[in-house]
């Protein structure tokens, strides 16, 4: 019987510098050939495919917090969306305490197109994130920034206290027909609020790719770090936090490896596994 193996990718599966050593990629792409695997990430498809590029995907990709679940040829399976007014909104409000998010939209859904919108007005913290993503063709910078008609995520970055704050108005607002998370980030050690349409998440995205795929959840490891994957890990019949995982998911897994994503913690428990 196959087994079905969803990885998320920042400081799960990819080191921290975004690479994948050698034996990382001969490991998973040894476990692809009787087995089902793919990725569940924060990451747009197309920085996805940039770091997968050596690596066998035969399954749907959740992508954007599974606001996009997409096949590695473009293929798309689902969306969910937050509208141009609301987007706006959010903006707006965002506006009132001083910062302006990232907006991850569909540019153009025939090509898989997707725009990272940022404003001319950016913290220490954007600076810096932006330094990564200085050869990318989709980045557009706004005087004014607003949204699109088909955003899949709205990111502010900055300190905790402040974001906490945004987030309280932000439910105060909006209720529960939007998903925020908020969560440390580790590259740039700062805090993220994520603002997602309500059903877009990991663990919507798995129940999808489940269907698409034909797996049951029983057969389904899922590997993560972070808070956003505590959903797939709840799902999951084997749940795998990596050494250097959030304390609170560690709390949830079936199994805390020994190592760290610097330390090939998800090809060396995949090594393990027959077949």
């Amino acid at each position: 019987m196959k087994k079905t193996f969803i990885t998320d990718l920042d400081h799960t599966f990819l080191r921290t510098d975004l690479s994948l050593s050698a034996y990382t990629q001969e490991q998973w792409n040894k476990k692809s050939t009787h087995n089902l695997l793919s990725v569940a990430t924060a990451r747009t498809y197309k920085k996805t495919i940039q770091f997968l590029k050596n690596i066998d995907i035969n399954m749907p990709m959740i992508l954007l917090d599974g606001a996009l679940i997409a096949t590695m040829d473009k293929q798309v399976i689902d969306t969910k969306f937050i509208n141009k007014n609301i987007a706006d909104n959010i903006i707006d409000e965002g506006a009132k305490f001083g910062i302006y998010p990232f907006v991850l939209a569909l540019a153009d859904e025939k090509n898989l197109s997707e725009a990272f919108l940022y404003s001319s007005v950016l913290n220490k913290y954007q600076k810096e994130v932006l330094t990564r993503y200085t050869k990318d063709d989709n980045l557009q910078e706004l005087n004014n920034i607003s949204a699109m008609d088909k955003n899949f995520k709205i990111v502010y970055m900055g300190e905790e206290e402040l974001l906490r704050l945004l987030a309280i108005e932000l439910e105060n607002i909006f209720g529960n027909s939007l998903k925020l998370i908020l969560a440390p980030e580790a590259y740039v050690g700062c805090y993220f609020l994520t603002i997602l349409h309500k059903d877009a998440d990991k663990s919507h995205g798995i129940q999808i790719v489940g269907e698409f795929s034909g797996f049951d959840m029983s057969d389904l490891t899922v590997f993560g770090d972070n808070l956003n994957d505590l959903g797939m890990f709840k799902l999951a019949g084997t749940s795998v936090a990596v050494a250097n995982a959030h304390e609170e998911l560690k709390a949830y897994a079936d199994i805390v490896l020994p190592h760290t994503n610097d330390e090939d913690g998800v090809a060396k428990f995949l090594q393990g596994v027959t077949r």
